[in-house]
């Protein structure tokens, strides 16, 4: 507040002040006399248009007429700017008259010199009305960009933490199935499998404090998952990784692949008697990190009821919230009878 007062006052002083020195220059370009009475009518001048426009600010102000203003009071600030500039000049008038700041030769009345100061004078107060307004109105934009700005920061911020509790729970209820399907069949296995949950569970409530985190730490995770899954699928998985070491330190949002290798198992390996393969690569490719899970099998057409998948759903929607435009998601069939998921995010450099 008090940066706003100091700024208003700055710009009144500055602007009476450049006010003075063009009439002192116009004056001298006409080569009008330099009398004391010529300075003396422009300092009343100067103080009482630094008065009475400051008094019209605080009637603004008080009234609430400030832009944007109501249509309504359009009229009303109209009435009051013209009742500024008839005190303004009949003030100007009063004390040009009481300290008597004229050539008695060339005497003029009262009311002829209010007549003529409010024909030549007033405008200075609609300039200023003027200059006042269009300073609100440039910073009531800026004011709402601003808050435009915060609103799609806070929309971001909760559609982000939306999707993550839906990641987490998804994730759960499969890898508790995995471990249910090992409780009768092999305790000791079992045992193993808590373990290794236990690992990726602590890894993701880890990862839920970050909008990003290095591949590295999400292949860690991946390879926990993965390893859970072979429990329940045996040889019917098989797991291969391509992995450009150069690649580990690139930022990726969190359990987003662990996202697309959970749905190659469900909507590929395990709908297939004889399994299959999952194959996990990273590497650099036009300037992007291409983050691909293929899968054997095959979309057989239904790309549309995939597309409605939670899986790749929430992995377009976070791309799209952490990156923009700058990254990409596709799903396709491959011609050596496989399905793969490609991410493309733009190369980063990131310190955690």
């Amino acid at each position: 507040m008090r940066w706003k007062i100091s700024a208003y006052w700055w710009c009144q002083l500055g602007g009476w002040l450049f006010y003075s020195l063009a009439m002192v220059f116009f004056a001298f370009v006409f080569e009008q006399k330099y009398t004391n009475i010529f300075y003396s009518r422009l300092a009343i001048g100067v103080f009482a248009g630094i008065f009475f426009t400051h008094l019209l600010r605080l009637l603004i102000i008080r009234f609430n007429m400030r832009p944007p203003t109501q249509k309504q009071r359009w009229f009303q600030l109209a009435l009051l700017i013209l009742t500024i500039c008839v005190l303004y000049n009949m003030a100007n008038s009063a004390l040009v008259e009481w300290f008597k700041l004229y050539d008695p030769i060339k005497k003029i009345s009262f009311e002829k010199r209010f007549l003529g100061n409010l024909i030549f004078d007033s405008p200075l107060i609609f300039v200023w009305t003027s200059i006042y307004f269009v300073w609100h109105y440039i910073e009531a934009g800026r004011k709402n960009e601003i808050q435009q700005v915060r609103l799609e920061t806070l929309v971001k911020e909760l559609e982000l933490k939306t999707i993550k509790s839906h990641i987490n729970p998804h994730f759960i209820f499969n890898a508790l199935n995995s471990i249910r399907a090992l409780v009768d069949e092999n305790p000791d296995r079992a045992r193993t499998a808590i373990t290794e949950l236990s690992n990726i569970l602590r890894s993701s409530m880890q990862a839920e404090k970050l909008e990003l985190a290095p591949f590295e730490k999400e292949l860690g995770i991946v390879k926990d998952y993965l390893a859970l899954e072979h429990i329940r699928f045996e040889d019917r998985l098989r797991i291969e990784y391509d992995i450009d070491e150069d690649t580990m330190e690139q930022p990726v949002p969190p359990m987003m692949l662990q996202t697309l290798v959970e749905n190659a198992i469900k909507h590929g390996i395990s709908q297939q008697k004889e399994g299959g393969v999952v194959r996990v690569i990273s590497d650099f490719k036009d300037n992007h990190h291409e983050l691909i899970v293929q899968n054997s099998g095959h979309l057989n057409g239904n790309l549309e009821a995939a597309a409605d998948g939670f899986g790749i759903n929430s992995t377009r929607n976070r791309l799209k919230l952490l990156f923009g435009g700058k990254a990409s998601f596709d799903i396709r069939d491959t011609d050596n009878g496989m399905v793969e998921a490609v991410v493309k995010m733009p190369v980063k450099d990131m310190h955690y």
